[in-house]
């Protein structure tokens, strides 16, 4: 399988493809992020932690190493926070962390991973985000959440959801999307073998932090991080939840089929989001190589032993999960041709937002276990305030109706 899921190129193909068209519509939209905080605060600290047990080749110099501690995993804990009057991050602080991803204590050249963060994060560098660096961690309980970015992506490609979910009582985790031996991720099983067990050692890694509710742990996969956080759901029993935005595994089954990886067994509940139908000119679309991908048994057609809510929004490409892309001046410029026929930038910008709540509701469904965000899991997107045409629900119960459980 090979998917074109990397949303750096998603951004080439419209900067090549549009330029003199985009350009005419660069003025008329800006994403804002309209959700507002939950009760807490957000604080950030930033994990230099290496995994002993698995080699890795560092850049040094211009120069390919082995790495003597192992694989480095700089993890980016967002988490409640007490109010502090300190200065909160900004998009550029956000964005300069990647330059120390696996070198920890000085800028590295990575590549690629690195060229993207800049361009999109080119004139939004001051905004300021909420997360406040270093804050003293708020008393209680907090479930944990970790998010697997798609391929090649930093820890950071989606802020504004990990900054949301810590002020409404999540330790959110995450580190950056790399292959089984160097930062550069390889989309085939031993990358996404690779992801999924970066996402068990941060779970491990979150055990051990103040507040961190090991008895309640989700995973949410954003593209090609929806593979390795389905592979590590399948094999992981710490998972009690699961969250795909737009993941590969919907578009690539014969991948999960060759890992071994049976759905069919897989008892914690799945949120799907999928974006809109794709015609065959569709910008930046995932594609298969047409190999035992169309053959194998769909994941959500399996999905029998855990609650499935699947969420197809209208008004969204695949690069539109990305809110780092949807806050940037290129999307400004190329967004437009990545929409749906029908919809415009800012149905799509409204759908994001949807999307963030959505999952809140999730989690708070499934890991807190509050009836409201049962409720509002259960009713039809209108009722909930959602703009007609914008979100196609479905959801199936498991054999168990876990769901009506709670």
């Amino acid at each position: 399988m090979r998917l074109l899921s990397h949303f750096a190129c998603s951004a080439l193909v419209a900067t090549v493809l549009f330029p003199l068209a985009a350009a005419q519509t660069a003025a008329s939209f800006q994403f804002v992020f309209t959700d507002r905080p939950g009760p807490w605060s957000v604080g950030l600290r930033v994990i230099d932690q290496y995994d002993a047990s698995r080699p890795f080749t560092l850049r040094v110099d211009g120069a390919t190493i082995s790495s003597p501690h192992g694989r480095p995993l700089q993890t980016l804990v967002w988490y409640p926070a007490q109010r502090s009057h300190q200065t909160p991050m900004t998009v550029g602080d956000y964005a300069a962390l990647i330059e120390t991803e696996t070198s920890f204590d000085h800028p590295v050249d990575n590549g690629s991973p690195q060229k993207f963060v800049a361009a999109f994060t080119q004139g939004t560098g001051s905004i300021r985000m909420w997360a406040i660096r270093d804050a003293k961690v708020h008393r209680g309980r907090f479930p944990i959440v970790i998010y697997a970015p798609s391929v090649d992506a930093p820890s950071t490609e989606n802020i504004d959801l990990c900054e949301y979910l810590a002020s409404h009582g999540y330790i959110v985790l995450a580190t950056p999307s790399m292959g089984a031996s160097s930062r550069k991720m390889t989309v085939n099983l031993a990358g996404a073998n690779a992801q999924s067990r970066d996402i068990s050692f941060l779970i491990t890694s979150a055990e051990k932090l103040t507040g961190a509710n090991s008895s309640a742990v989700a995973v949410i996969g954003y593209s090609w991080g929806g593979m390795g956080a389905l592979f590590a759901s399948a094999s992981d029993p710490r998972i009690h939840s699961l969250i795909s935005f737009d993941g590969s595994f919907y578009y690539d089954p014969g991948t999960v089929s060759a890992a071994g990886v049976h759905p069919n067994r897989i008892t914690v509940p799945l949120l799907f989001f999928s974006r809109a139908p794709e015609t065959a000119n569709s910008p930046g679309r995932q594609r298969t190589n047409g190999d035992s991908s169309n053959s194998a048994p769909n994941v959500l057609s399996q999905w029998i032993h855990g609650d499935l809510l699947h969420l197809e929004m209208l008004a969204m490409s695949h690069i539109e999960f990305c809110s780092l892309f949807l806050r940037s001046q290129r999307f400004r410029t190329d967004g437009f041709h990545f929409d749906p026929v029908g919809y415009s930038p800012q149905q799509g910008a409204n759908s994001y937002n949807w999307t963030v709540r959505y999952t809140l509701a999730f989690l708070d469904a499934y890991l807190k276990h509050r009836p409201a965000a049962v409720a509002f899991l259960r009713r039809p997107s209108t009722e909930n305030g959602v703009p007609p045409h914008l979100i196609d629900s479905t959801f199936s119960a498991a054999t168990d109706a876990t769901l009506a459980h709670h």
